[in-house]
């Protein structure tokens, strides 16, 4: 990209209003990465596509690495809150599984934004590690959950294997469905992943008595 085109890009679009929430300004990065690279945009590119100030950018996210990851938090409450309704007869695994499904479910006309943000993700170099504290607090919620279904100590074996498998065949449901030009649907390749781990896991997860540590 040339120095013109690049201003060019930079600049606001004429007619478009200020972007004045999190989410616009999220897909406005996203259009910048797609068009610079990652690495090569910067947060005043992006306040300046944005017609807005630096200071502003950073009310809504606190790095351009944050922007990618959206608002971690409340994704993570989410998966929460679809663990803690899940039906206390499901078999625990079988629970995991389709609350992990659910919480990666998205409306059609988010898929490709959800596509880009995960090939950063995983692809980026520095975002692969700004993403060691946030997949640890993922796998904690599973382990949480896993947790209080046994009766063992988040802390003990058990439950702790159950977060990092469960993350890792996300991971790998994930990698699956970008590597794929036409690939089948998220959904059905996280079933398929959780399913294949979930056996195991439930088998190791019957046998564990109260209290066991690692």
């Amino acid at each position: 990209m040339s120095s013109d085109d690049r201003e060019a890009a930079l600049q606001p679009v004429m007619g478009r209003p200020r972007v004045t929430s999190r989410a616009a300004l999220e897909r406005l990065a996203f259009e910048l990465f797609a068009r610079q690279g990652f690495e090569e945009t910067t947060v005043d590119d992006i306040a300046r596509a944005a017609g807005i100030a630096r200071r502003t950018f950073f009310r809504y996210f606190s790095s351009k690495n944050d922007l990618v990851w959206g608002d971690f938090e409340a994704h993570l409450r989410r998966l929460r809150k679809l663990l803690d309704e899940a039906d206390p007869r499901t078999p625990m695994m079988d629970a995991v599984r389709a609350a992990v499904v659910e919480f990666n479910r998205y409306d059609p006309a988010d898929v490709p934004w959800h596509r880009q943000r995960m090939e950063l993700i995983l692809g980026v170099p520095t975002l692969q590690a700004d993403g060691t504290l946030r997949y640890a607090a993922w796998r904690a919620v599973i382990s949480d959950f896993v947790a209080g279904r046994t009766g063992l100590p988040a802390s003990a074996q058990p439950p702790r294997l159950a977060g990092h498998v469960t993350l890792a065949a996300a991971v790998s449901a994930y990698e699956q469905w970008l590597s794929c030009e036409t690939p089948p649907p998220l959904s059905d390749l996280l079933d398929e992943a959780i399913r294949h781990v979930g056996g195991g896991l439930a088998a190791m997860l019957d046998g564990a008595a109260p209290g066991e540590e690692a």
